[in-house]
């Protein structure tokens, strides 16, 4: 499985990776929303896309807003990783077609939590 790593903090970016590709993602990275959707425009293929709140350029909700829209993008899983905790702006991002949402900070087991209720981690990564 491939993920798309979207967060303007490189640090934060290495985070997620990390983790993801311990469970065993295959990662490429964005500092913001624009430039995931770049990858996206451009053919890549990605089922799942972890996307920062709060970004230069391109915020999250405004991404994934845009992928939404594109219905060749349908099948692709959404998961905010924010530290927007406030209950109104989980209520929007899952609106706007996130299917979970993860508020920074957060451990890899919580990734992979988040992961195993969407489907998307394999039975032996659970164990």
């Amino acid at each position: 499985m491939r993920a798309l790593v979207i967060d303007d903090s490189r640090t934060m970016r290495r985070i997620v990776s990390g983790a993801l590709e311990k469970l065993g993602f295959e990662t490429i990275q964005a500092e913001h929303g624009r430039a995931a959707l770049d990858h996206l425009e451009a053919g890549e293929r990605v089922d799942l896309c972890c996307i920062d709140w709060n970004m230069p350029v391109m915020d999250g909700l405004t991404f994934v807003t845009e992928v939404r829209a594109n219905p060749a993008w349908r099948a692709i899983t959404l998961m905010m990783v924010t530290t927007e905790s406030e209950h109104g702006q989980i209520v929007r991002a899952l609106a706007a077609g996130a299917h979970e949402y993860l508020i920074k900070p957060f451990t890899p087991d919580a990734i992979r939590d988040k992961l195993d209720l969407l489907g998307l981690v394999a039975l032996e990564e659970t164990a």
